[in-house]
């Protein structure tokens, strides 16, 4: 099984990550955290690495009833969603599956939850 769904995409790292963060306000989704790893590798180790973008996405009402099913469900939160550059001008985005990450938890609640939020996040990913 695959654990994540990604599409590559034109356009510079910026531009882009504003798409992204676009379309997952559009299905429910708002950025609670985000991660520069190109930056925190500079400053924390002396290295040089590729733009890289992790953005944690939450959806408030999935993840209200993801924590009233399973109340350790938190440490699986937020939904990653990476945008990488692979060459100049192009940017891959992958968002994370969470049926595949959430399968490990034997809560069929918590099941059809994750297959709502995989659904909105892969249409999202296609539609960029």
């Amino acid at each position: 099984m695959a654990y994540y769904f990604s599409k590559k995409v034109k356009g510079n790292m910026q531009d882009v990550a504003g798409q992204v963060r676009g379309a997952l306000k559009n299905y429910g989704f708002g950025v609670i955290s985000e991660i520069d790893i190109q930056k925190t590798f500079q400053e924390k180790l002396g290295e040089n690495f590729r733009p890289y973008l992790i953005l944690g996405a939450c959806n408030p009402h999935f993840a209200y009833q993801a924590l009233q099913s399973e109340d350790k469900i938190g440490t699986m939160l937020p939904c990653n969603i990476i945008l990488h550059q692979i060459t100049e001008g192009e940017i891959e985005v992958a968002a994370v599956d969470p049926t595949a990450s959430m399968s490990a938890v034997e809560n069929k609640d918590l099941g059809n939850i994750a297959n709502n939020v995989r659904s909105r996040l892969q249409e999202m990913v296609e539609g960029l």
